[in-house]
């Protein structure tokens, strides 16, 4: 890579970082520019999920007062999160990520829509953990195999099936994101073509944006939050549909 690839990578995964710990579409940030730097998509997608380890430590460093009490929750959907994350990660290396581009942007825009839609502020039954547990387990499958805003749907998810704010809601999304794509980037590292010369600037800016992401969250109205995820969303499913319909 010439010298000035460090910096665009190092910018690149700082926004990510941040919009992904926020908005949970930190793709729309870096995985365009790596492949404009060059990467084929398939290298560019198992590139960008190895750095976002990165994003996931300063997102749960800095969310660390939001994810008080919640620690058994975390657990089991953890679970979830993560036996999703592996078969995804199965599929895409048997199977290239083009093979399901033409669904992914109505999946994302719906789940950009459900972000917006009103709730209802009282606990989940205990029926429902199963439905719960089930479309985390789903959304890793998502996010171990094409990943796309998959931050969105599981924050959608965790919004409508739990009583929690915007602010504790954010912060399991990303700890659960995370632990799929952990176990995901593992099976890349391993078996995946990574770029690992643009791992670290990308996963050091991934871990100072995700750092600073959930103290903004904190600060903000989670109204004016739920606008900015689903118009982020909606961008981003335009973009994607632009390149599969194109």
């Amino acid at each position: 890579m010439a010298w000035w690839m460090y910096p665009v990578l190092l910018a690149a995964g700082f926004g990510g970082g941040l919009v992904g710990s926020v908005a949970g579409v930190a793709s729309l940030v870096s995985y365009p520019v790596l492949l404009a730097l060059g990467l084929p998509p398939v290298a560019a997608n198992v590139t960008n999920s190895v750095a976002l380890v990165g994003s996931t430590a300063g997102s749960v460093a800095g969310s660390r007062t939001e994810l008080e009490g919640q620690g058994r929750r975390i657990r089991w959907l953890a679970v979830a999160a993560v036996a999703g994350g592996i078969a995804g990660s199965g599929l895409l290396l048997l199977a290239p990520a083009e093979s399901f581009e033409l669904i992914v942007p109505w999946l994302i825009a719906l789940a950009s829509v459900a972000v917006l839609l009103p709730r209802r502020p009282t606990e989940v039954e205990h029926g429902n953990s199963w439905a719960l547990t089930g479309g985390v387990a789903l959304i890793g499958v998502y996010g171990g195999y094409f990943g796309a805003a998959a931050g969105v749907m599981l924050l959608a998810l965790l919004l409508a099936m739990t009583p929690d704010s915007f602010a504790r809601g954010n912060a399991m999304k990303n700890v659960l994101l995370g632990a799929a794509n952990a176990v995901a980037a593992l099976a890349y590292a391993v078996f995946g073509a990574v770029h690992w010369i643009a791992v670290l600037p990308l996963g050091l800016g991934f871990f100072i944006g995700g750092r600073i992401g959930p103290a903004i969250v904190r600060r903000t109205q989670p109204k004016l939050l739920r606008v900015l995820v689903a118009l982020l969303g909606l961008g981003l499913a335009a973009n994607l549909a632009w390149h599969a319909y194109r």
